[in-house]
C-alpha cells in the first residue's frame, strides 16, 4: 500500500519555506562577514583611536622582547602590536629591533615602524650588544669579548669569581660542573643596550637580570609534580627548542625526555650528545652516542 499523496504534498508545503529561511540566514551570516572584514580594512589603525601624524617619543627598554616592543608602541598609539608582531615574525628580524628612544608618529604602518625598529634608535641607550640564541657559555662570552673589545678571560672571571650573580645559579651540581658550566641557560639571548663604560661584570649582570626577570614571567605550577626545578626545566627547554623542527613536536619531544629520566636511562638525542662532544659532527651518528660524558 502506498502513502496518501497528502504526506508528499505536506511536506513539499514544508521544504520550501525552510530553504528560503535557511538561504536567509546564511546570507545575513555572510553579510555581518563581510561588514566585519570591511570595517576592519578601513579602520585599520584607526581602531588605536588617535588621531595620525602626532609627534611621539616611544622609550624601548634594553632586553624587551618583540612582543613587549609591540605593546609598548600599542599603547603609544604609534601601531597596532598585533599588527607589528606580524610584519616583524614575517620578515623573522625579532631578534633584530634595538633598544633606545624613537621620534615617531601616531598611525604609521607597521613596515615602516619594523624598519626603524631594525635601523635604531634616534637616542640610543649605550652601547649595543648581543647574545644569540643556541649558543652555549663560552661561545657567548667569546662573543661578548668580540663585541667590546674586552678579553674573554675578563668575562670568564666575572661569571666564576661572584662577580655576577643570579638566583636561579644552582650551588647543588656536581663537582664535573665546573664554575663557568653552571652559568649555561642563565644568559638570555637578546640585543641590550648598555652603557659605553660598562665592565664586563655590569655587562653580564645585565644579561643574568633579563632571564630572573623572563623565567619569572613562566608558570611553573607543574615543577612539583615533575620533580624538577626551575634551573633543570631550562635546560629540558633548550633541549625541546634545539630537537624541535615544528611546534606540534615539542610535547611529544617533551614526554620522551621526561620518560627517560623518571626510567633513569641516557637521553641520547642529538642536542645532548652534540653538546657533550663540545662541537657538532654534522651528522650524529651511532658512534657518537656511544661517548662517555655525565
Amino acid at each position: 500500500m502506498t502513502e496518501p499523496a497528502t504526506t508528499t504534498a505536506t511536506e513539499g508545503r514544508f521544504k520550501k519555506p525552510l530553504f528560503i529561511a535557511a538561504g536567509v540566514v546564511v546570507g545575513i551570516v555572510i553579510l555581518i562577514l563581510a561588514a566585519r572584514f570591511l570595517a576592519s580594512s578601513v579602520a585599520g589603525n584607526q581602531a588605536l583611536n588617535v588621531e595620525p601624524g602626532i609627534a611621539v617619543s616611544v622609550e624601548i627598554q634594553a632586553g624587551s622582547s618583540a612582543r613587549q616592543i609591540a605593546t609598548t608602541m600599542e599603547e603609544a598609539g604609534v601601531v597596532r602590536a598585533g599588527d607589528l608582531r606580524a610584519v616583524v615574525d614575517q620578515q623573522g628580524v625579532a631578534s633584530q629591533l634595538q633598544a633606545g628612544t624613537y621620534f615617531l608618529e601616531t598611525l604609521m604602518t607597521p613596515e615602516a615602524v619594523t624598519e626603524r625598529l631594525i635601523t635604531g634608535p634616534d637616542t640610543p641607550t649605550g652601547s649595543g650588544i648581543i647574545v644569540y640564541e643556541g649558543h652555549d657559555v663560552r661561545r657567548i662570552i667569546e662573543g661578548l669579548a668580540a663585541e667590546t673589545g674586552y678579553p674573554v678571560e675578563d668575562f670568564e672571571e666575572a661569571l666564576t669569581s661572584g662577580a655576577v650573580t643570579s638566583v636561579l645559579l644552582p650551588t647543588d651540581l656536581p663537582d664535573y660542573v665546573d664554575a663557568l658550566t653552571r652559568w649555561e641557560g642563565l644568559l638570555f639571548p637578546a640585543r641590550y643596550e648598555v652603557p659605553e663604560d660598562a665592565t664586563p661584570a655590569e655587562i653580564l649582570t645585565v644579561i643574568a637580570d633579563e632571564t630572573v626577570r623572563r623565567v619569572d614571567t613562566v608558570d611553573w605550577s607543574r615543577l612539583d609534580e615533575l620533580g624538577i626545578t626551575r634551573y633543570e626545566a631550562l635546560i629540558v627547554a633548550s633541549l625541546i627548542q634545539r630537537e624541535a623542527g615544528v611546534e606540534a613536536d615539542r610535547p611529544l619531544i617533551a614526554s620522551v625526555i621526561y620518560n627517560r629520566l623518571e626510567d633513569d636511562i641516557p637521553l641520547q638525542i642529538d642536542a645532548t650528545v652534540v653538546y657533550a662532544l663540545g662541537e657538532s659532527p654534522g651528522r650524529v651518528l651511532a658512534e657518537h652516542l656511544e661517548t662517555d660524558s655525565p
